[in-house]
């Protein structure tokens, strides 16, 4: 507000447009992750709290620990949709599928459009065997412009469209992911995987090129670099990756495979 008006008439005015600016914010909320809204209360402080708490015992991979964070936090706030879902994540680890499940489940009812929740139960279902259902998750988490990572779910989709050996989708995702992010390795690796079994090789290479430009060699990007090399015709540049497979991942499957002379 600018200035203080005398006007009845430009105070109403202003009270309306406040009106619609405080309904657009509502719905940026509504978009929004709600781990990354702020707390509007001292119970839901405390359940954010908790809940980051036990998703960093979780990445550490104290589940109990997590598993007693979660339970605190929707003790403090029953309907905190993220602790639903850290529990959810937790059981995934845990492989208790059911107790996931219902925990996702809980998440998604609490905030039915929250792109995190979404992406994680996405993640969930491809895991489970329920790739096409899992796709549905992975558009919604998209779609919400709020949502800091959209690369995220992109290649969650690619990944889960190669299961179902859709590659063609699959491509589409990871290329759309790349957009958003251009140091995605996964995209890279997966785009060079695809070119690689259609028999695309150059561009294969190309990508694989991309992929060790912005990370360190992994055994399957080395293998896989091997492969590509060897098909190519190019010796030195195959013995070259060969002899970084055999020092940097010795024992790895990826060794043995070459070992065996197993490129196929």
């Amino acid at each position: 507000m600018k200035a203080v008006f005398l006007s009845v008439a430009l105070a109403a005015v202003l009270v309306f447009g406040g009106c619609a600016a405080n309904k657009r914010t509502a719905e940026q909320s509504a978009e929004q992750p709600v781990s990354q809204q702020t707390a509007g209360t001292d119970t839901r402080q405390r359940a954010k709290v908790h809940t980051e708490l036990g998703t960093l015992y979780m990445q550490r991979g104290n589940m109990g620990v997590a598993l007693e964070e979660a339970r605190a936090a929707l003790s403090a706030d029953p309907g905190y949709a993220p602790a639903y879902s850290l529990m959810g994540l937790v059981y995934m680890q845990l492989r208790e599928d059911g107790a996931a499940e219902r925990n996702f489940e809980k998440a998604l009812a609490a905030a039915p459009g929250d792109p995190e929740i979404n992406n994680s139960f996405g993640w969930f279902l491809c895991q489970t065997g329920r790739e096409q259902r899992s796709l549905e998750h992975f558009l919604a988490a998209i779609k919400s412009p709020l949502y800091a990572t959209p690369a995220l779910p992109y290649t969650n989709a690619g990944i889960c469209s190669m299961r179902i050996k859709d590659d063609k989708a699959a491509e589409d995702y990871f290329v759309k992911a790349l957009r958003l992010d251009g140091n995605n390795d996964r995209a890279y690796y997966f785009l060079a995987s695809i070119a690689y079994r259609q028999g695309r090789i150059a561009a294969a290479r190309l990508h694989l090129q991309e992929l060790h430009k912005i990370t360190e060699p992994s055994p399957e990007s080395l293998w896989l670099g091997v492969r590509i090399e060897r098909k190519l015709g190019d010796r030195d540049a195959e013995a070259r990756l060969a002899a970084q497979l055999r020092r940097r991942f010795p024992g790895s499957q990826e060794q043995q495979l070459l070992m065996q002379g197993q490129f196929d």
